[in-house]
């Protein structure tokens, strides 16, 4: 599981209750308020990275045996249901010996990704035959990290409108209304952190 936190960072604005003559502008006093939402997002997406790497003095035919091995295994991962498969990157690097290159190595991986752990294990142990495993991992797939983040944002917006409301009623004020909002997300290693970055309400004694 990976923990999904949601902060939400506001800024409300409650007008002065003192009167104001018609051509002075309505002035307001800015408190500060926070609301918060947080949840989990299950780990529903197995991803698994698998490599070909061939060693040799000339970079040509070295080229020539790890594509057709990546050819091979796209095909075959293709032909899985519910498995999704992608190219990754491809290198060409010099080996060396006593400083000097003595030969080449050529490498590809692929990445293969799957809600289903039977059939990309199966999938797995069959390229295993060719191709060598990198990593295997599970993480959140996109979908299900936007409905938690969905979840979440209304879940902070609701705790945001509560508090709001409670402010503008003990300070005596009239109402409150929504100058600006902003959603930012941030973070990039898990737990991955949402931000609501400051917005502006305004409680206002009588309209304007």
């Amino acid at each position: 599981m990976k923990r999904l936190i949601f902060l939400a960072l506001s800024l409300l604005s409650l007008s002065t209750p003192m009167s104001h003559a018609a051509d002075t502008p309505l002035t307001y006093d800015r408190i500060n308020l926070g609301a918060a939402a947080q949840g989990k997002a299950a780990n529903d997406l197995l991803v698994a990275v698998l490599f070909q790497r061939s060693e040799g003095p000339q970079a040509e035919p070295l080229a020539a045996d790890v594509n057709k091995a990546i050819a091979a295994a796209v095909e075959q991962a293709r032909k899985v249901a519910e498995v999704s498969v992608q190219t990754l990157n491809y290198q060409t690097q010099p080996t060396y010996q006593n400083q000097k290159v003595n030969g080449w190595s050529v490498q590809q991986s692929i990445r293969l990704e799957s809600r289903s752990p039977e059939k990309l294990g199966r999938l797995i142990g069959e390229l295993q035959k060719t191709l060598k495993v990198e990593s295997v991992s599970y993480e959140i797939s996109p979908e299900s990290l936007h409905a938690t983040q969905d979840r979440l944002i209304s879940e902070a917006l609701k705790a945001f409108q509560l508090r709001a409301e409670r402010i503008t009623q003990d300070l005596g004020r009239k109402r409150y209304r929504l100058v600006n909002l902003d959603v930012n997300t941030v973070g990039s290693a898990p737990p991955p952190a949402f931000r609501m970055a400051p917005r502006a309400m305004v409680a206002e004694t009588a309209s304007p």
